[in-house]
């Protein structure tokens, strides 16, 4: 097997499991290729497969589908990427999962003051109502 066999839609969906209407979502989106046979049929070269795992792997680590895009646009499509490219992908993604720990800790911290003083309060309550400037005009809606 070379980086540069074609697959067909079946194969990639089967070493993936990722269904082949997301795949074609994916296309859509610029973050997968294929090419297509005399018979119309999708083909995914070898290489493709690491670009859906690795959509599967941020998916599941709540990375958004417009992010993976940002940064798949840094790599060649039509290529395998480097060792280069996937390491420097790496450290981009090290630095936004630590801040994402940062902020998930700081809500822990919150729900835990929260529910530790039971206020559920609108008004008083920094998680419930951060940086509200509307509720100092007092109750109910204000933009209708």
């Amino acid at each position: 097997m070379e980086p540069e066999d074609l697959l067909p839609i079946g194969e990639v969906t089967r070493r993936t499991g990722v269904a082949p209407s997301a795949l074609h979502f994916y296309e859509q989106l610029g973050l997968i290729s294929s090419t297509r046979t005399a018979g119309n049929q999708r083909r995914y070269r070898r290489h493709m497969l690491r670009r859906v795992s690795l959509i599967v792997v941020a998916k599941r680590i709540g990375i958004p589908l417009s992010e993976v895009q940002e940064l798949f646009q840094t790599l060649p499509i039509d290529t395998p990427p480097s060792h280069a490219d996937w390491r420097r992908v790496a450290k981009l993604w090290r630095t936004q999962l630590e801040e994402r720990r940062t902020q998930l800790e700081h809500l822990q911290r919150e729900l835990t003051g929260c529910i530790g003083c039971g206020c559920l309060s609108l008004k008083a309550c920094r998680l419930l109502n951060p940086d509200d400037t509307l509720g100092d005009d007092g109750p109910g809606p204000r933009r209708i």
